[in-house]
């Protein structure tokens, strides 16, 4: 079957429309409950996904004990929360963009190809989607996946107790 250049532009713009009608619909049944001026909210959905998120980008890094590691993903998750909070309010606005797409079904088997929610997503579909937005050649969607990156290893090796793992010994005595 060979497709035409207006039937696949058709198609984009399609697509464009069901997302951004996803968008609305996402912000109308989850309002935000912050203030305008306000920042990121971690909510339900989002939380979840972070979940998802953090067991396939710290893959090997995690301890092997499900206990363990299960605290060890709710406490680099609040950590990640709370880098998100350092961030400029535009930054902070953008993130929560991000997770609301990922939240919502429609675009998040669209985007990730991940069918069902967040809790049901393996480590190893996670991991395939990261690389695929990793290699994308959309730019939008190498920033995106940079940015979950750089937040969830950035805020993991924030704590302490994660550098001898890769052996930095902390910062020098007279900055401590």
């Amino acid at each position: 079957m060979e497709t035409s250049r207006r039937s696949f532009l058709k198609a984009g713009a399609l697509a464009a429309l069901v997302l951004a009608a996803g968008g609305g619909i996402y912000r109308y049944t989850h309002p935000p409950a912050q203030s305008a001026s306000a920042g990121f909210v971690i909510d339900g959905d989002a939380r979840a996904a972070l979940h998802a998120l953090v067991p396939a980008i710290l893959a090997g890094v995690l301890p092997t004990d499900p206990a363990e590691r299960a605290r060890a993903v709710t406490a680099a998750t609040e950590r990640v929360n709370q880098t998100i909070l350092g961030l400029p309010l535009a930054t902070q606005r953008e993130l929560q963009d991000l997770f609301g797409l990922l939240a919502l079904g429609p675009a998040r088997r669209l985007l990730t190809g991940i069918p069902h929610g967040w809790a049901e997503a393996g480590d190893a579909q996670v991991g395939a989607w990261l690389q695929d937005w990793r290699t994308h050649r959309l730019s939008l969607l190498r920033s995106a996946y940079q940015a979950l990156h750089d937040l969830v290893l950035g805020s993991w090796y924030s704590d302490s107790a994660n550098w001898a793992a890769i052996g930095y010994p902390g910062p020098p005595g007279e900055l401590a």
